[in-house]
């Protein structure tokens, strides 16, 4: 990781100073590279002798941020990671052209690998998070949204980047296709069993250890699994208060909702989603050759739903 963000600083240079100056205060703010790390992972696992992992996850990371940025000005959110995301803090026009950007200069990046497979992979995936995002939109203040639609944003909006992560991390070490694929899976129910514990934390968290506010997803009207299940589950009345708060992303009801939640098991099932996706992430890398990366990436599906930030 290192290595990676030595990348990272040199392939953010711009001589356009804000561009510096807004790609520095997102990159600082750390977060945990989940992303990066299963390149290397995948990379290592597959037993990659090469340096071009170091350039294909700080490309991953890119466009992560990327996605941040925009997501941040579409939701108006004001925190991330425990600050004021860029949006709040240098404007909304500043930081969609700067995730531009980024965007732009993983695509340069990728050129440079030489690779019309891993331009593929990594072109696809940022495709379907674009219509991932479009999707969410569509779902944004609807309180009939089914569970099916809603994992279907999750298996776009956020799995997919892991999975052309693992992907790319496992062709660059010459895996073969199979394998490849059950990468592909790895990154997959991964990335769905993390951002299924973030609906959780949204619901159960404090924001010192999410870094963000708690209950924004309410106030953006997002119907996450929590509120899909309390529609599905509860009262008349829950329902009814469910509706109206999704609809109006009214957040004043956040502790009513929340108590409606906690009561009904709706972060129980959640969690239980979670857990089931991170057992099928452990089980597609069974396979793999035992070693301290194996066990890693073992160690991730733990850690993707035991986290409380």
């Amino acid at each position: 990781m290192v290595a990676v963000n030595q990348v990272i600083r040199q392939q953010l240079y711009s001589e356009v100073a804000l561009v510096n100056q807004i790609a520095e205060y997102i990159i600082s703010a750390g977060g945990k590279r989940i992303r990066p790390v299963l390149v290397l992972l995948i990379a290592n696992a597959y037993g990659y002798q090469g340096k071009h992992h170091f350039d294909l996850a700080a490309i991953v990371e890119f466009i992560h941020t990327a996605t941040l940025l925009h997501d941040d000005v579409v939701d108006e959110s004001s925190l991330r990671r425990g600050r004021q995301t860029a949006n709040a803090m240098f404007g909304n026009a500043a930081s969609v052209l700067v995730g531009d950007f980024l965007y732009s200069r993983a695509f340069q990046m990728m050129v440079s690998i030489q690779s019309m497979r891993v331009m593929q992979i990594l072109a696809d995936a940022t495709n379907v998070i674009a219509e991932g995002e479009v999707l969410q939109l569509l779902n944004m203040h609807d309180p009939d949204v089914s569970e099916e639609r809603y994992l279907q944003v999750i298996r776009s909006k956020t799995a997919k980047l892991f999975e052309a992560a693992a992907e790319i991390g496992a062709l660059i070490a010459g895996a073969n296709d199979a394998q490849i694929s059950a990468a592909g899976e790895y990154g997959r129910s991964i990335g769905t069993a993390f951002q299924l514990i973030d609906d959780v934390l949204d619901y159960s968290g404090n924001a010192d250890d999410i870094g963000k506010n708690v209950g924004d997803d309410l106030r953006e009207g997002k119907p996450t699994l929590p509120l899909i299940y309390l529609m599905k589950n509860g009262s008349d009345a829950e329902r009814q208060l469910v509706r109206t708060c999704i609809e109006q992303g009214d957040e004043s009801q956040f502790n009513a909702i929340l108590r409606a939640i906690t009561d009904s098991g709706a972060l129980e099932y959640t969690r239980n989603k979670a857990v089931a996706a991170a057992e099928v992430a452990k089980q597609s890398v069974t396979d793999l050759p035992e070693s301290a990366y194996k066990s890693a990436l073992l160690a991730l599906t733990q850690f993707a739903v035991s986290r409380n930030h």
